[in-house]
Order: structure tokens, then sequence, then C-alpha cells
């Protein structure tokens, strides 16, 4: 009775989450933008908090290092200088959606997390990793070639074809022990190399930091590239979708629980510090993997595989990845 009851809970959560990008791009079109908070003031302003005004001088955050975890996480989270920098328009929205993000983690994600990492064998887990990533190989390949990125593309279908079979449906990621690397691409990407900007800066329920177009080409258009989710809802498996969503969603956050954690603690501004390194982490995915000293940040998607080549599986020294 009590794992019906949580199948059904998991089940509705689910169907929650699968609105929830084009519900907040709703609210902010009809019910307009929350004014932004005046950060050319704010320096200068001593009734400021701290937390505020140290943004518009462009200070310098230091992560330090997690202790034993792998791997060591020592980044400096370069701050924005100026209101056009931060391009966060919508901040007063986006705080409340941040916190209310932080409180459904600290009461159901983080204790789901942590126990699914104590108690699922290292191995379970990166094999779990594994198999969900070679899901999502068509939208990357997809993007690969709307990019016009014919060797990546090419690259990615060889890596899906071994994985999917010498890799026994891709539990054992033997591509990348022969030395094909493993990259990531979305449409939020393929925008940005076409010339689209990101826009302001949006924090989705659930879901976290994002921007319009990244969340249009993740949310919206990426799920038109994976086949098995269309396989799954023209057979009316939703069951097996939303459980999907839900596994794809613990790997991609229990994977990261205790750097977050890390990164929470250490920051003057929390909501911040996830913003710069946000921005900071697609740049560096639209550039085609410039190496950047970054944390991991949970990088969800609907109904697709977690995009997480670059996160450690919690407690493990995975391969080193491009993008």
């Amino acid at each position: 009775m009590d794992l019906i009851f949580r199948s059904a809970i998991a089940s509705e959560l689910a169907k929650i989450i699968r609105v929830v990008p084009a519900l907040a791009l709703a609210i902010l079109l009809l019910g307009g933008s929350a004014q932004a908070d005046d950060y050319g003031r704010a320096a200068d302003d001593p009734s400021v908090p701290l937390s505020r005004a140290v943004m518009v001088e462009g200070a310098d955050v230091q992560v330090a290092d997690s202790g034993d975890r792998a791997p060591v996480l020592i980044a400096t989270i370069q701050l924005a200088a100026s209101i056009d920098d931060v391009n966060d328009p919508w901040e007063s929205f986006n705080r409340s959606i941040f916190e209310f993000n932080e409180t459904v983690y600290d009461i159901l994600f983080r204790p789901i997390a942590r126990t699914y990492n104590e108690f699922v064998p290292q191995t379970m887990r990166a094999g779990l990793s594994n198999a969900l990533d070679n899901l999502s190989a068509p939208v990357t390949l997809a993007n690969d070639l709307l990019q016009f990125e014919l060797h990546r593309a090419l690259q990615t279908l060889v890596r899906f074809l071994f994985n999917s079979t010498i890799g026994i449906l891709g539990v054992s990621d033997i591509a990348s022990d022969i030395g094909m690397t493993k990259h990531d691409e979305d449409f939020g990407q393929t925008l940005a190399v076409w010339g689209i900007e990101d826009g302001p800066y949006l924090v989705l329920p659930l879901l976290g930091p994002s921007n319009p177009r990244d969340a249009i080409g993740k949310f919206v258009v990426d799920p038109f590239f994976d086949p098995l989710s269309y396989y799954l809802s023209n057979n009316n498996e939703d069951e097996l979708s939303y459980s999907r969503t839900g596994v794809s969603g613990l790997d991609e956050f229990a994977g990261i629980v205790d750097e977050l954690d890390h990164i929470k603690k250490t920051s003057i501004d929390f909501y911040a510090a996830m913003r710069s390194l946000y921005r900071q982490k697609r740049e560096a995915e639209i550039a085609n993997g410039k190496n950047l000293s970054l944390p991991p940040l949970p990088d969800y998607e609907l109904n697709l595989g977690p995009d997480q080549q670059t996160q450690p599986i919690a407690g493990a020294d995975l391969p080193s990845t491009a993008r």
C-alpha cells in the first residue's frame, strides 16, 4: 500500500514538473516583470545589504575545497559588474522562485538524494547514470547536425552505437574508455550558435536557473528529438515516461547535492552565486567545452537523459569529458 501511495505521489509530481517551464514563462509574459533592484545605487548606499552591493563591484567569491570529495571544488565566481552584465530584470520574481525551490529541495530532494547516495552502491549509480545519458544521445545528435558540427555528430552516433551494444544499453561507457570523448548539446545551445540572445535570467520552479532561450530550447524543442519519448507517448506509457523523468532528476541531483550544499554555505549571496555559475557554465557549453574550473550545477531535462557529462557520481572519480 505504501508503495502504491509513493508511486501515486511520484506520478503527480512528474505531471507538475512537465508543465513548469511553460507555466513560468506564461506568468512572466502575462503578469509583467518585477522591477529590478537598482545595483548602480547599491554600491554607494550603505543601507543596502552587502550581499547586494558586492555585486556591483564584480567581487570574486571563492568556493573553497569541499574536503575529501572528488573532484576538488575550487572555483572563482566572476560576479557581474553592472546591471547590463547581471541582466536580471525579473530578480524579485526570480528570488521568490529560488527560495521556493530551496524549500522544496531541503524538504524533499536533498533527503532523498542523500539516502540514494548512502544506500545504492556507487557502481550501480554510475551504471544508471551512463544508461540515462545514453538515452539522450539522439537529442545531442540532432543538435550537432543543426549546428553543422558534422565531426561531433559522427562521434555522437558512434558513441551511441558502441555503448548501446557492447556497453549493454549504455550501462557501461565503453566509448569513453576507448577515447571517444563525450559531449552534449541542446537546442538552447543551437539557438545560441545561430545568434539568438539568451534574454533575461530566469529561475524556473523546481528546475532552477535558465533563460527564455534555453527554457524553450531544452524543454519545448528538444523533446521532439527524443525517439523514446515519442514511443512512450504514442503507446500511452505515461508511467514509464514519468518514471524516466523522476529517475533522471534524482540521478542529476544526487550527483551534485554535496557540492551545491558547499556553495550554499560559502557564498555571501547564494542566489547571485548560482546565477553567475549558470551563465559561465552555459558560455562554456556553447563554446564547445572551453574548460572552466566550475562546480557542477543541476541541469534538468524533461523525459530526457540528464545533461550531466561533466558532473561526478557522488563519491566517484569519472573520466574528464568535453561539455
